[in-house]
């Protein structure tokens, strides 16, 4: 299977998004996770009467995660990879470092992932924390998130496209 290598993610709700991302982590799940495999563990969850009128007279539920799911098999085929499609963005507390790293009058280029990972490293988690911008416990998951991003992303990527405030 070939990853896709435009960014697919975007065009997925959060809705869809966050079931992708629970197949893909859930570890009694077969892997690697594609696509059918999400459209028929969604559609075993439906009731019986609701599947039959979908097949019967293809209910117009434009919103549904069901036709969403369709859609981006007839697009990208059965076998496409879920997590091709999960949507990354940083948490609260990573979106706050992202933001301090965004805001430091002494860089000259946006950062990166690896930049915003280079100053979790060199104290800026505890900066943050000492700032009253975080929570104790909030600037010891920065690293691992960061890691995560850089994992699934790429160390290369613009921090700023993880930004997200709840």
């Amino acid at each position: 299977m070939t990853r896709n290598s435009i960014d697919i993610a975007s065009r997925v709700s959060p809705s869809l998004s966050a079931l992708l991302n629970s197949r893909v982590n859930n570890p009694e799940c077969e892997q690697p996770v594609t696509l059918k495999a999400v459209r028929r563990f969604l559609a075993d969850l439906l009731p019986a009467d609701f599947k039959e009128a979908e097949q019967l007279h293809r209910i117009d539920v434009s919103e549904s995660l069901l036709d969403e799911l369709d859609t981006l098999i007839e697009e990208f085929g059965a076998t496409a990879l879920a997590v091709d499609f999960i949507q990354a963005s940083a948490s609260e507390p990573l979106s706050r470092a992202i933001e301090a790293v965004v805001n430091d009058e002494n860089r000259e280029n946006p950062p990166t992932l690896a930049a915003v990972r280079d100053a979790i490293l060199a104290g800026l988690g505890a900066r943050l924390v000492g700032d009253g911008t975080l929570e104790d416990d909030e600037g010891e998951t920065l690293l691992s998130e960061i890691e995560a991003l850089i994992e699934q992303s790429g160390a290369d990527t613009l921090a700023e496209d993880f930004l997200r405030y709840e």
